[in-house]
């Protein structure tokens, strides 16, 4: 398994946030995107998983353009945004079963409710989430990464934001068993987070943050 970008171009308005840009993540690997803020971080994110289109390059999984070969990449893929994306109307557990589902993953209650107790929501679970607080919403967006160890692709945009110091652990410990099972990672985040993966890589955008 491979991810590359190849000569990848971004522009906002008039403006070119990087261009020429090249990667490559293998098997038990994690990238950390860093740079201040609006220096295309998210952009290059939702690029590399084919949600915005470059003006200029190409993404390649396996080889192969993710844009001719959309399905096959979708199955090998965990996207998870900033935002929570979270229902305030559903319960805890029921927002992650209606996340997994969306992604082609369904789960029942039990799946959902044992996902949220290894991120510490165990006495959440049945909880509408307008009664979680930030911190509570973020760890069941967080928690669909257990229930999918089986997609390499891990791409997560700020997943340690509004963490405590326990769900910042448990959260690098599903990361770590990711990254040892030969899953890969791309990421973002402000904070100093150590991960044990086979090859850390820095990608610096917009010079020093």
């Amino acid at each position: 398994m491979k991810l590359e970008a190849r000569s990848l171009e971004c522009r906002r308005g008039d403006r070119v946030l990087f261009s020429g840009l090249d990667l490559a993540l293998d098997a038990g690997e994690a990238l950390r995107l860093a740079g201040r803020n609006g220096s295309g971080k998210t952009s290059l994110l939702r690029m590399l998983c084919g949600l915005t289109q470059p003006e200029q390059g190409e993404v390649l999984w396996c080889g192969q353009n993710i844009r001719r070969h959309r399905e096959e990449f979708n199955s090998a893929l965990v996207y998870l945004g900033h935002a929570a994306a979270i229902k305030d109307e559903l319960l805890a557990w029921e927002n992650l079963a209606m996340s997994a589902a969306i992604a082609g993953r369904p789960v029942d209650e039990d799946q959902a409710c044992g996902a949220l107790e290894r991120l510490g929501l165990g006495a959440a679970v049945d909880l509408p989430a307008r009664a979680l607080s930030q911190g509570q919403r973020k760890r069941v967006a967080l928690a669909r990464l257990t229930l999918a160890q089986d997609r390499p692709l891990w791409v997560l945009d700020e997943p340690f934001t509004a963490l405590d110091a326990a769900a910042v652990q448990a959260l690098c410990e599903t990361v770590d068993r990711h990254l040892a099972a030969g899953g890969m990672l791309i990421y973002t985040t402000h904070q100093e987070i150590s991960l044990q993966a086979r090859r850390h890589l820095r990608l610096e955008l917009g010079g020093a943050a």
